[in-house]
């Protein structure tokens, strides 16, 4: 193939998107980022973070900032029963579960609450948590300070182990109790049942122990982890393979990357390669929606690449520079043009081509994108001088780089990031499968309109993020 220097201007511009940056044979495309609004920089210094631990859990800090950003549920002090009971049913949708499971006439299942009246404030919510079989009594007791105890009831149910929980004999809770520490006459029947479920499925992490076998009313980080552990419980919290810190790290990246195949999405893919015949791209990528991290946009970033050394160098890299991560692995399939100059092209089970009408291809190749949470937004700044030290190419002496680095290499936000441009990204979206196009700002409306002539019935979006200005030159026809 030749290499991308001898691909010229003209060329690269010839239609109004482009790919990823460059590690030849194989011109990688863009990933995929959440529809964003504008928000403050997060260019600000900050301190050096220590050198990650082997190991990390999560605190009850992380959960509230995830609550907040993904939930918009924060705790009020003093705490009630009901703001709980308000943050459970926001976390569960419980008023959509149990509309898609019993019907949706909401009047024939409003409990009559002996303590609440329509138009208090908890009183949908716990509505919603009745349906769901979540709260079973008739007094809900809103007003009254959130005991620790009422709160391991609630969230056990929230969870989804309340069937787990009645399953179990009078020995196997006594001996959940146990680990506790507290007699089993403390408490009895399905709370109890309830409660020894609670501690055999983690629902109640060790570091809230203490709270319990003291009782008396919950804290909010007491609280927080219980409602972090019920989103988890769910898959509703952050979906990862690990931190960047961990032991394991490099093992599960390389299971990922073994067990990840060249997308087909074969509808999806009609409609696509249509665009590449048309001219309407010059490439695009295919990803499954359902690795979506879930993480917070201010402290994500995501990262392409084709070749998983590097990505285990990457993660080596950061360790070395003190960072710890969370990571979520997400396969990607770059589909782009190959031109038949280029030469004959030779197909592996992870690159593989479809010749067109004027003699062309369209080539499919395995990649993949990462995608990091930093602990802070400091973090997350520091990544791009890290990045343009020791992982971009800048001449054809890579001995101080880590292993395969690029001329452009791609990483993005879903927010604002000092000294980043802002490109846009057109996603069609079928299923649980999306194709996407990165391209400059002015390009987005007409690939939409493209998309759309293709197939008017399909989902289609375009938004724009922050980009690492490499990968901006790229898009302007820079080919170094």
């Amino acid at each position: 193939m030749k290499k991308i220097t001898k691909i010229t201007l003209s060329a690269l511009l010839a239609a109004p998107v482009t790919f990823s940056s460059f590690g030849l044979p194989t011109p990688a495309s863009a990933a995929n980022a959440k529809p964003v609004g504008q928000v403050a920089s997060q260019s600000a210094p900050g301190p050096v973070s220590q050198a990650p631990s082997v190991s990390y859990a999560e605190s009850a800090a992380d959960y509230a900032q995830f609550l907040q950003a993904k939930y918009n549920v924060q705790l009020p002090q003093p705490l009630t029963k009901g703001a709980f009971i308000q943050a459970v049913a926001a976390l569960i949708q419980a008023d959509q579960a149990a509309a898609a499971d019993k019907g949706s006439d909401s009047d024939s299942k409003a409990p009559n609450f002996t303590d609440l009246t329509s138009d208090d404030s908890t009183y949908a919510a716990a509505v919603s948590l009745y349906n769901n079989g979540i709260l079973s009594g008739t007094e809900v007791r809103a007003n009254d300070k959130l005991s620790t105890y009422a709160a391991v009831f609630i969230a056990v149910k929230a969870a989804g182990f309340k069937e787990l929980a009645y399953t179990y004999p009078e020995a196997k809770t006594a001996k959940a109790l146990a680990k506790l520490g507290i007699s089993p006459n403390r408490v009895q029947g399905q709370a109890a049942q309830e409660l020894a479920a609670a501690i055999d499925t983690g629902l109640i992490p060790e570091s809230l122990y203490p709270a319990l076998r003291k009782g008396g009313d919950a804290s909010s980080d007491f609280a927080n982890i219980l409602l972090g552990r019920v989103l988890t419980s769910q898959g509703k919290y952050k979906h990862e393979i690990g931190r960047s810190g961990d032991a394991d790290i490099y093992s599960k990246l390389y299971d990922a990357y073994r067990t990840a195949d060249l997308i087909e999405a074969p509808d999806l893919k009609q409609i696509v390669d249509q665009a590449l015949r048309d001219n309407l791209v010059t490439g695009y990528n295919l990803k499954d929606n359902r690795y979506n991290s879930n993480f917070i946009d201010e402290l994500t970033l995501s990262y392409g690449h084709d070749d998983i050394k590097h990505a285990v160098q990457l993660i080596g890299l950061l360790r070395s520079e003190g960072i710890d991560a969370d990571v979520q692995f997400q396969p990607k399939t770059s589909a782009f043009i190959y031109l038949k100059e280029w030469g004959e092209p030779k197909e592996t089970p992870d690159y593989k081509v479809t010749q067109i009408e004027n003699g062309n291809y369209i080539a499919y190749a395995k990649e993949y994108d990462i995608q990091f949470e930093f602990n802070n937004t400091a973090d997350k700044v520091r990544f791009n001088d890290i990045i343009s030290k020791y992982a971009k190419k800048n001449s054809d002496d890579t001995s101080a780089l880590i292993y395969a680095s690029w001329w452009q290499p791609l990483y993005y936000s879903p927010t604002e990031i000092s000294g980043y441009p802002v490109i846009a990204n057109t996603k069609i979206t079928l299923g649980n499968y999306y194709a996407q196009s990165f391209s400059l700002k002015e390009n987005a409306k007409a690939i939409q309109e493209g998309f759309r002539k293709l197939a008017p019935e399909a989902n289609i979006s375009s938004y724009t993020f922050w980009v690492d200005q490499p990968f901006f030159n790229y898009l302007n026809g820079e080919s170094e």
